[in-house]
């Protein structure tokens, strides 16, 4: 597996797969040709469907200057390897200098055809982690009586949580920011910014669990219209879903006294359940629906909350399976292509099933059938089977029945 740094990026919204990993292919080509003065980029699959709603050929655009920037769509073509599938071709003086096909595989990540990521990611080394199954990083923390953070340590050394600290910070400054910003979300929806009123508008008669419920919502809302406007967040494991991991863990600092370097660690045992899942399944809503999102990014949450409470290896799987199983076959269709709706309250109510995963792992974990790997491995073969128009191509689901006005 990758180093967590391929899993948690920061950067801009609205898409992990359709800006963050576009925009690191045009600047990857920039950099082989230098002396290109002209980029075209053909986009295909789920990048054509959905590419115009998640601002695809803005960013490409915006990456390109000052090039002369040419953007198609093939909305019609097979994407054998990946839906998110793209071609760019630099020229000079209306001369082809080279061309590469490239997949945008989910959280931002980019895989070029026929080459090993490592020649253009620093950090994309496949063999960071040895081991690449629950059960066996389990056995082997058992063994060395390590915790899944003291893991990360072992193979990522101290300068991973310095890393993780940005992270956090950037996490919390997204609640931060979604929290105080009012307005309408761009776009032709029209969608209000809900995170404010969520947090400031208190039930007349609230009780402990409706608070704790506001609370969290409300964060995740922030970190969600943060991402759906452009703004800073931390792909965790993408874009789309990047609202569920901080607002569980912001809460729980808030409300339990937990100190930084401890949400640190969690995520750190979060990341490991994340790197799981892109490594033997999916976190690409193109290629396995909104399971591989919303789901993985529940399944993070809940290992990390289960870390954070200092529960053992066996709640952490049953935590993280648990949260994945409920989520199964859940499809990605976003309205209009853009990032809004049902996105944004999907995160929202993943926190909320974090936090009863949780629950769930504290008392039943010893009554477990189900391993984390079974359900990896269930969820992206649900995903593959699941039809096109359920996964990022707004041909089906919400995307086609719902009326713009």
């Amino acid at each position: 597996m990758q180093s967590l740094r391929e899993l948690y990026k920061i950067g801009r919204g609205p898409s992990s797969s359709h800006t963050m990993g576009p925009e690191r292919a045009v600047k990857i080509m920039r950099e082989r040709f230098p002396e290109a003065d002209e980029i075209r980029v053909k986009l295909y699959g789920s990048l054509a469907l959905t590419g115009k709603g998640h601002s695809t050929d803005a960013v490409i655009e915006k990456t390109s200057a000052p090039l002369k920037c040419t953007v198609e769509w093939d909305e019609t073509s097979d994407c054998p390897v990946h839906p998110n599938t793209m071609d760019l071709a630099m020229y000079r003086a209306g001369a082809l200098l080279g061309e590469k096909r490239v997949y945008s595989v989910g959280g931002g990540t980019v895989a070029f055809d026929g080459e090993p990521a490592e020649r253009y990611e620093k950090y994309a080394d496949d063999n960071i982690y040895p081991l690449n199954t629950y059960t066996e990083i389990a056995k082997y923390c058992k063994s060395h009586k390590l915790r899944l953070w003291q893991y990360v340590q072992k193979y990522e050394g101290e300068e991973i949580f310095d890393y993780l600290a940005e992270v956090w910070e950037a996490m919390k400054t997204s609640v931060h920011q979604g929290l105080t910003a009012t307005g309408v979300l761009p776009g032709v929806l029209g969608t209000k910014r809900r995170a404010r009123k969520l947090f400031y508008q208190r039930h007349m008669d609230e009780s402990a669990q409706t608070k704790e419920n506001r609370l969290v919502c409300s964060y995740a809302f922030a970190v969600s219209e943060q991402n759906a406007s452009g703004g800073i967040i931390v792909t965790a494991p993408t874009c789309g879903a990047c609202g569920v991991v901080p607002s569980v863990l912001k809460y729980m600092q808030e409300t339990r006294g937990f100190t930084d370097e401890q949400i640190i660690h969690a995520l750190a045992a979060g990341g490991i359940i994340g790197n799981l899942i892109k490594k033997n399944a999916s976190i690409s809503g193109a290629e396995c629906g909104c399971q591989a999102e919303i789901g993985s990014a529940c399944s993070m949450a809940s290992a990390a909350l289960a870390d954070l409470f200092e529960m053992g290896l066996g709640q952490i799987e049953y935590a993280a399976e648990v949260a994945m199983e409920h989520h199964l076959g859940l499809t990605c269709d976003p309205i209009a292509g853009l990032v809004q709706i049902p996105c944004i309250e999907r995160n929202a109510v993943a926190a909320m099933r974090a936090i009863n995963a949780l629950s769930l792992a504290n008392f039943l974990a010893d009554t477990r059938k189900i391993s984390f790997d079974i359900i990896v491995k269930t969820m992206y073969n649900t995903g593959r089977d699941l039809l096109t128009s359920y996964r990022e191509t707004s041909a089906g689901g919400l995307a086609k029945y719902y009326e713009l006005k």
